[in-house]
């Protein structure tokens, strides 16, 4: 990208960001029709016509349903995709609304719409527009709501959600070069006035960039501190897998059954705390039945299982360890974790009863 953040986009920078999709059979374009998918989809469909082949493109735009202006954009948007040649769709997000959570809810409902317009298009990607200052705001975000370190990396450049890849081609890019990029070409775009709706936790901390760029905390600075987040995550990450597979070969005879997982409590408390903390939270998430675990609570089960273990080993109960019987038993985001035997076990839970039965 160019150094000066008010330059338009070239078409061989334009190149640069689309060129490891070359290879894909369709992608989707999610174009609102503000600014950045606005941008988005110009220099899609520019770097499309630059290949003798390459993958068709279909533009897809979610209405929904929240503001009467937003059907008058969507038309607009489809106006501007058939004069570039590109097909478009509008889905809409039908049925009743949270009154609590709504831009959390009408997020899971466009990706949920996008990722279906994915499929039937034959499309292994859906292109996202979200720029550094979003990935700033994102940051700010999380850090307000105290996330730890897998949330503070924000915004990845790729993800996977319901078996479609979600790529983020405009995330080192700022807001402004696609805003000029638009005004050299002449183009057009909405002005959605939910973005600066301070009733929104988002455009809050937006409203605070202005101050903190003036104490060197930019957008850039921020985006460069979740890319920096984001390889420190990796790098725990990777300890986490070499601690699953150590637990395991310390398992030997007392594997656990299919459907559960088992780990030495004593080989586990030596692992340092982040290390236990993500074992949890995987083990949790993957045999749970109530979605994933926060990780407040993750980390509250951890400090009761710590303390039972320390308690057992001060009272020294032998009994305890001979019977199996369990010294902590509790449920979590659908999943028992117990305390048997010198060994921490993890199993789905049962299925709580229905009330009036």
């Amino acid at each position: 990208m160019s150094v000066d953040d008010n330059s338009p986009i070239s078409a061989r920078a334009a190149k640069q960001l689309f060129a490891e999709l070359k290879s894909s059979p369709a992608l989707v374009l999610a174009v609102s029709g503000g600014p950045d998918s606005v941008a988005l989809m110009w220099l899609a469909a520019r770097w499309r016509r630059s290949l003798s082949r390459g993958p068709q493109l279909t533009v897809v735009t979610v209405d929904h349903g929240l503001r009467p202006e937003a059907a008058r954009e969507a038309r607009e948007v489809k106006q501007l995709a058939t004069e570039l040649g590109l097909t478009h769709r509008t889905l809409r997000w039908r049925g009743a609304k949270p009154k609590r959570g709504l831009p959390a809810a009408a997020r899971e409902a466009r990706y949920r719409l996008l990722a279906q317009a994915a499929r039937k298009a034959g499309a292994s990607h859906v292109l996202t527009a979200h720029t550094r200052d979003d990935q700033a705001e994102t940051l700010l975000m999380r850090l307000v709501r105290g996330s730890g370190l897998a949330g503070l990396s924000a915004m990845a450049r790729r993800t996977e959600r319901d078996g479609i890849v979600l790529a983020r081609p405009l995330l080192d890019v700022p807001k402004s070069q696609l805003v000029a990029t638009l005004k050299r070409a002449k183009i057009g775009f909405a002005d959605d006035p939910t973005n600066r709706d301070t009733a929104f936790t988002r455009p809050r901390l937006r409203a605070l960039l202005p101050r903190l760029a003036m104490e060197g905390g930019d957008a850039r600075t921020l985006a460069r501190l979740a890319v920096r987040l984001s390889r420190a995550n990796a790098a725990v990450e990777v300890l986490v897998d070499g601690a699953e597979r150590f637990l395991q070969l310390r398992a030997r005879g007392d594997a656990p059954q299919a459907g559960s997982r088992s780990y030495e409590a004593s080989a586990f408390a030596a692992l340092p705390e982040e290390v236990r903390l993500r074992l949890l939270l995987r083990a949790v998430n993957a045999l749970g039945h109530e979605g994933p675990a926060e990780l407040g609570k993750v980390e509250t089960l951890m400090a009761a299982l710590d303390q039972a273990m320390l308690d057992h080993e001060v009272a020294a109960r032998p009994p305890a360890v001979a019977t199996g019987r369990a010294i902590l038993k509790q449920t979590l985001a659908g999943a028992l974790i117990s305390l048997t035997g010198g060994r921490i076990h993890i199993t789905p839970a049962p299925a709580r009863r229905s009330k009036g039965t």
